[in-house]
């Protein structure tokens, strides 16, 4: 099956709006799309984000974030969506390569539920990519990201199901699925209670055991004032899993966010 130029830019305007809804998940899946012409292709932009603070947090932030990517024309890329990595040649409706990108952390003093608990440093993460195009409109995406957490072993492994429609020359919608696994370590360093944290932040001590941390649905419209210029509104609602859910630090079971979005290509 090939993908043609319209095809490739519907499905990679829900990958990048469906990624950045789940911000908490922002490197879940990468959003690449369309060919690079000349040398490389690039989009800057800026994104309003209201988000829960951390993941089960019932308190709420609202961020300005920048948007910037690119790509070269030999596979490399960079930027606030995608991480550094490298795109493998691959036929039309497959993508797959190795990338770089940043978890976060998670700073203590955001939450009065996070006290004693100590901060989660940033930390690199390395992994890889698959996606599958499975017609113009579906697309299948997974990752694998290893490196977060104080002791830089946590591992997730992201899964996601899209589908992308175009109502109108100017106006495109997507939907979509996800769900993440995390191993031990990441639940321990994100919802788990050690001894020493059980002494200094009043919890009993909780060990989680890896499986699926959340699942997501992503919902998402796109106006495009011009080929370059668009204009986003997206929305994801996630749900806690398992052993991640039950968490004493853990507020809020479920969770919201919305996106506003302004992005130029060039």
């Amino acid at each position: 099956m090939k993908l043609t130029q319209t095809s490739q830019n519907l499905v990679g305007a829900l990958l990048m709006v469906c990624g950045c809804a789940a911000h908490a998940q922002a490197f879940d899946a990468v959003r690449i799309f369309g060919p690079v012409e000349a040398d490389g292709k690039g989009t800057v932009g800026v994104a309003v984000i209201n988000s829960p603070e951390f993941l089960g947090s019932k308190q709420r932030k609202t961020m300005l974030l920048p948007l910037l990517d690119y790509r070269w024309k030999n596979g490399f890329f960079a930027g606030t969506s995608n991480g550094i990595g490298y795109l493998f040649d691959s036929a039309a409706n497959v993508q797959y390569g190795l990338r770089v990108t940043a978890d976060f952390g998670r700073n203590a003093d955001k939450s009065p539920a996070l006290n004693g608990m100590g901060d989660i440093d940033a930390a690199a993460e390395f992994g890889g990519f698959f996606n599958y195009f499975a017609s113009p409109q579906i697309s299948l995406t997974s990752s694998l990201r290893y490196g977060a957490g104080n002791d830089h072993k946590g591992m997730v492994i992201d899964l996601g199901a899209n589908y992308a429609m175009q109502f109108a020359p100017q106006w495109r919608g997507a939907v979509g699925v996800a769900t993440t696994f995390a191993n031990s370590n990441t639940m321990q360093a994100r919802f788990g209670v050690t001894a020493a944290q059980a002494i200094t932040s009043g919890y009993a001590a909780y060990t989680p055991t890896a499986g699926l941390r959340d699942a997501r649905i992503n919902a998402s419209a796109n106006y495009f004032f011009s080929r370059q210029v668009a204009f986003t509104a997206a929305v994801s609602a996630s749900a806690l899993l398992g052993d991640a859910k039950n968490s004493p630090v853990v507020r809020s079971g479920s969770g919201v966010t919305g996106v506003l979005a302004v992005s130029y290509e060039f």
